[in-house]
């Protein structure tokens, strides 16, 4: 585990991107990018995503312009749907 690694997917557009789409279309919050925003630190911090966001980048050396966050094969979009899904938040009360 990297806090450094769990940080850069936090602040990684192409990941804020994927998983405020997977918050627009899976969780009734009314601003999906303000709670992806406000989530981050979160969501980037689920289990393995830093293990596998380090492999893609060691693997990948001689691209400077390579970005995890786009590959969808090193997060993919069911474990960003799985993360969102575990976090979305409780129904109001009546």
């Amino acid at each position: 585990m990297s806090y450094l690694t769990q940080d850069a997917i936090a602040t990684n557009p192409a990941m804020q991107a994927r998983v405020a789409q997977a918050a627009a279309a899976e969780l009734t919050v009314p601003d999906p990018d303000r709670w992806t925003y406000d989530h981050r630190r979160t969501w980037a911090a689920s289990p393995g995503w830093d293990a596998a966001w380090e492999y893609a980048r060691n693997t990948h050396p001689d691209e400077p312009d390579y970005d995890p966050g786009k590959d969808e094969a090193v997060i993919t979009d069911n474990q960003i749907l799985a993360q969102v899904q575990s976090m979305a938040p409780a129904p109001p009360t009546p």
